[in-house]
């Protein structure tokens, strides 16, 4: 899977990316991270992106034609990639508080993607007339304001990366955590059996795999109750027998 970044900071980008598992993915072939410098494909001799606001305000925008220009090499290098007639519109990502709201589905569903493009704004954001004629997704990570778009990018692309077959050593893991079939993950315990005066629960320690797998749904259930209740009720819609509030 391919992820493009289109920002004015791509060693931030980047340096957050290439570390750990996602960095490890993208030595394994499993995914391929770049960042394109939007100021790199501006008419300004000062490499400015940005000018003031039509109407007035505080803060500067960033600027249509750098940003149009960008994309425009990009995606013109997706397509002469695949070459391939009638190359299906790569989708362009735009980060923003005014989106819709990241999720482990929403994850799931960009991971079956071959190209995705995020554009990380920054300023006041950027001129709508741009956004009009390149984004397909206008999506957040929550309702806050952050200085610009490249530590959403950096969320969004690790969650969905983790779903990219090859990425996780344990497949596994993806299918167990928080989020993934609509509940809080379970606790966790490691050695010693005994820290603080506290014991690991003597199921886990018991072999018995039905009874461990019981026991891990009833405490997902009794978490996701007490720390998002949102969510469980959401999981009691969906599935006809309504689990023990024990």
């Amino acid at each position: 899977m391919y992820f493009h970044i289109m920002t004015l900071f791509p060693e931030m980008v980047l340096g957050g990316l290439r570390t750990s598992i996602i960095g490890r993915a993208e030595e394994k072939g499993c995914i391929s991270i770049e960042a394109v410098n939007i100021r790199d494909h501006t008419t300004d001799k000062h490499k400015k992106v940005d000018d003031y606001t039509y109407g007035g305000g505080a803060g500067m925008l960033m600027q249509a034609q750098p940003v149009y220009d960008c994309w425009r090499a990009l995606d013109e290098r997706i397509a002469g990639r695949k070459q391939e007639q009638n190359v299906q519109k790569t989708r362009v990502i735009y980060v923003t508080p005014q989106g819709e709201v990241f999720s482990q589905r929403k994850a799931a569903e960009l991971s079956m993607e071959e190209d995705l493009i995020f554009l990380c704004g920054h300023y006041e954001g950027i001129d709508e007339r741009v956004l009009d004629e390149i984004v397909t997704d206008y999506i957040s990570i929550g309702d806050y304001v952050l200085t610009g778009g490249e530590l959403p990018a950096m969320v969004m692309i690790d969650a969905i990366a983790r779903l990219v077959p090859g990425v996780l050593n344990n497949g596994e893991s993806a299918q167990t955590e928080s989020h993934a079939d609509g509940l809080l993950e379970y606790p966790q315990y490691s050695r010693p059996e005994v820290w603080h005066e506290k014991r690991v629960p003597d199921v886990l320690l018991s072999g018995h795999h039905a009874n461990i797998e019981k026991w891990r749904l009833e405490q997902a259930l009794k978490r996701t109750r007490e720390r998002r209740p949102d969510m469980y009720e959401a999981y009691i819609r969906e599935h006809p027998v309504k689990p023990s509030k024990k």
